[in-house]
């Protein structure tokens, strides 16, 4: 595991008490493990890819170019976009029945 890597899984396992969707989170290894509805997620902390448990399908969640913002917000992590992907596929997954993309859902 790279050292980015290991630097994320020590920021998500501090961070994850804290946020909404901490209690459908774990980290294990190289991934952080997020319990949906409809499926568990590996998030590869390396990558930010996404497989289905149990088969480890390859689950492919494309961010958009350009994140917007409404409103100037300071992250610890800022500048690791990465980690801000993670963690948004992370909230986006653990409540995946709300999710309305069909090219995602075709996917589910």
């Amino acid at each position: 595991m790279s050292a980015t890597a290991r630097t994320r899984r020590d920021l998500l396992t501090r961070m994850l008490p804290r946020l909404a969707v901490g209690d459908r989170c774990h980290v294990d290894g190289r991934f952080l493990h997020v319990r949906g509805t409809l499926h568990t997620y590996k998030i590869h902390l390396g990558s930010g890819n996404i497989l289905t448990a149990p088969d480890d399908r390859y689950l492919c969640i494309v961010p958009k170019a350009v994140p917007e913002r409404s409103s100037p917000v300071y992250l610890p992590f800022e500048g690791d976009r990465t980690l801000s992907v993670i963690l948004s596929k992370a909230m986006m997954l653990a409540d995946d029945t709300k999710i309305t993309d069909p090219t995602v859902l075709s996917q589910l």
